[in-house]
């Protein structure tokens, strides 16, 4: 099912509770008082979604140095999220969302054009989220391509 809804700036980040490539639970709720980045992407261990989840990886550090923490969600399983993390050296969490509950909630899932083919699927899709919880950018149906650099630039995030 597709939905017009989709969240926006300002929107309060809906709360979830899922697990991670280890299988410990991780909530939202526990993140208050930390900035996260959500990025939504289709598939681990493919070649675009791999790429995108490298330049998090080898941006943690200066993400982190600016307060964010970083959080993936797809719809792969744990044990899938495992491999996936081992494969790649991952040091986030990469969270399961099997039942597509916190996809639907963040209006994730829908109808997206592959190839000329209407498929449905996850739509890549990432949040930026305050300490408050409060939605401050939104990047729906993004590239895996350059997406830290985008990301980066929009949030107006400068190294030293």
């Amino acid at each position: 099912m597709v939905t017009d809804s989709r969240l926006a700036v300002g929107d309060t980040a809906p709360l979830f509770r899922l697990d991670d490539q280890d299988g410990n639970p991780v909530s939202l709720a526990d993140l208050r008082g930390d900035k996260v980045i959500l990025y939504f992407y289709p598939a681990a261990l493919t070649p675009a979604c791999t790429e995108q989840t490298c330049d998090f990886r080898d941006s943690l550090a200066s993400l982190g140095a600016h307060g964010y923490r970083v959080l993936g969600i797809s719809k792969d399983d744990v044990a899938t999220l495992k491999e996936f993390q081992e494969a790649e050296h991952v040091t986030f969490p990469l969270l399961s969302d099997e039942d597509l509950t916190v996809h639907r909630a963040y209006t994730t899932w829908g109808e997206k054009n592959l190839y000329g083919k209407i498929t449905v699927g996850t739509l890549r899709t990432t949040f930026v989220i305050d300490e408050d919880g409060v939605i401050t950018h939104t990047f729906y149906n993004t590239k895996a391509k350059n997406h830290v650099a985008m990301l980066r630039k929009k949030l107006g995030l400068v190294d030293a």
